[in-house]
């Protein structure tokens, strides 16, 4: 077994310091000569109670280990709902949009020719309207009321959409004169069919155009759509039976009013000024970006409250490995005294406390990450197993930056520095006569 007895038996004596090589470095005070020791013995005797003490030692870490994963376990959780709810509202290009929509004024509306104006001011880099007809969808022998949605491809990625099944059409599409249209989760729950069934599926559309008639009374025009139209996607939306079809292939329809247009900017940069000059025409406007600084503001503010949640945990632990350090200065008094007679610097036995303690801290940041990703992972597949068994969709919801990782290891090692501070502060002032009777 590892004694300091036998450690300071390796020590240079007096004799020994005169040889080539072996002097370590020194200091006098009023003529004592005090040996600085060097860092591998420092680091050795620090170390050597993970040795002597093996379970006390491996419980503290564990302690330690338990507070960080419980920090990293909660912050992680909403790194991971952040990351959910942002990749599900925004892609690359909803960043760059714009959503413009009608304005007060009912001089002012978003028909052709305000769409063409749009188009013409510096910075926008594409322009998609939406017209919105009420409409009437056959499915086998079954029909139902939807909305339809005029749209252009390009609507798709300036919304942030994605497809749960299937895929959305493209301009390719309509070129080549396929009749493809997106439908929402909610119009497949009402014709009591999987969004799976759905896809490949031929439908039959009708629309319902409002005009105002001779006498100035505004009545309904019913149009068959006489091209059989293709389900190629569907959308996770149980809150309305919608569909989305390409306005280039709604030849049967005339409409020239729109219920909003997306407007894609060129660069970040110039968002602002092509807003003010949208706005200036008599339109409202707002941004996705808006709305997703908004999100994560508020998820930052629940990765606070979670890491508090985590932190009472870590101080548990803290208060534990400080308790630690404690007991450990003293069952080493009379070793102390030992090194202090023979001359060792206050300084170094310091040093011996510092270090014990800061690698105990990073050992239990390490197992913390180990802990805090193992739990993530277990919580994830429970989850997604509940999840899958009442029809729902897997998803990732714990997130771990590396960046975050390495800032809790090194806060776990900062930890432990601060519970050594107070033993290695008590054991530098010990006094070596008092040391060696101690019992």
């Amino acid at each position: 077994m590892f004694s300091i007895q036998k450690y300071i038996r390796k020590l240079p004596f007096p004799k020994a310091m005169h040889k080539e090589g072996n002097t370590p470095k020194s200091v006098t005070t009023h003529g004592q000569v005090h040996k600085r020791m060097a860092f591998q013995d420092v680091l050795m005797l620090s170390t050597r109670t993970f040795r002597t003490r093996p379970l006390r030692t491996a419980l503290t870490i564990l302690g330690m280990s338990v507070g960080i994963g419980a920090v990293l376990f909660l912050v992680s959780l909403g790194y991971g709902l952040q990351e959910t709810v942002l990749n599900r509202i925004t892609t690359a290009d909803a960043l760059l949009s714009l959503d413009v929509s009608p304005g007060d004024s009912e001089l002012i509306q978003l028909n052709n020719e305000s769409i063409t104006q749009i188009e013409l001011l510096p910075f926008v880099a594409d322009v998609s309207p939406v017209t919105a007809l009420p409409s009437q969808i056959a499915y086998g022998e079954l029909t139902g009321v939807v909305t339809m949605y005029g749209i252009e491809p390009s609507f798709f990625g300036l919304s942030g959409l994605n497809p749960t099944q299937g895929s959305f059409f493209t301009q390719d599409d309509i070129d080549n004169n396929r009749h493809d249209i997106v439908v929402s989760s909610a119009l497949a729950a009402l014709f009591d069919v999987t969004p799976e069934e759905m896809i490949g599926h031929e439908v039959r559309l009708t629309a319902f155009l409002p005009f105002l008639n001779d006498a100035g009374f505004e009545e309904v025009k019913t149009v068959d759509i006489t091209d059989m139209y293709t389900i190629s996607a569907v959308i996770d939306d149980e809150s309305e039976s919608f569909i989305y079809a390409p306005t280039a292939l709604l030849t049967d329809l005339e409409f020239n009013t729109y219920i909003g247009v997306k407007v894609k900017a060129t660069d970040p940069e110039h968002m602002g000024a092509l807003r003010d000059q949208i706005i200036e025409i008599g339109f409202f406007v707002s941004v996705l970006q808006d709305t997703i600084d908004q999100v994560k503001k508020i998820f930052t503010v629940i990765q606070i409250v979670l890491g508090l949640f985590g932190l009472i945990a870590l101080i548990v632990s803290a208060i534990g490995m400080f308790n630690t350090m404690t007991v450990m200065l003293l069952e080493r008094t009379n070793e102390i005294g030992i090194m202090r007679s023979i001359g060792v610097t206050k300084s170094d036995v310091k040093k011996l406390f510092m270090i014990e303690a800061m690698v105990m801290g990073f050992l239990g940041g390490l197992g913390g990450v180990v802990l805090g990703q193992l739990g993530g992972f277990l919580a994830n597949l429970g989850i997604n197993i509940l999840a899958k068994s009442f029809g729902g969709q897997a998803l990732d919801l714990f997130s771990h930056p590396p960046s975050f990782i390495v800032i809790i290891i090194g806060f776990s090692t900062v930890i432990g520095f601060l519970t050594g501070v107070f033993p290695a502060r008590r054991a530098g002032k010990l006094k070596p006569l008092d040391a060696l009777r101690y019992k």
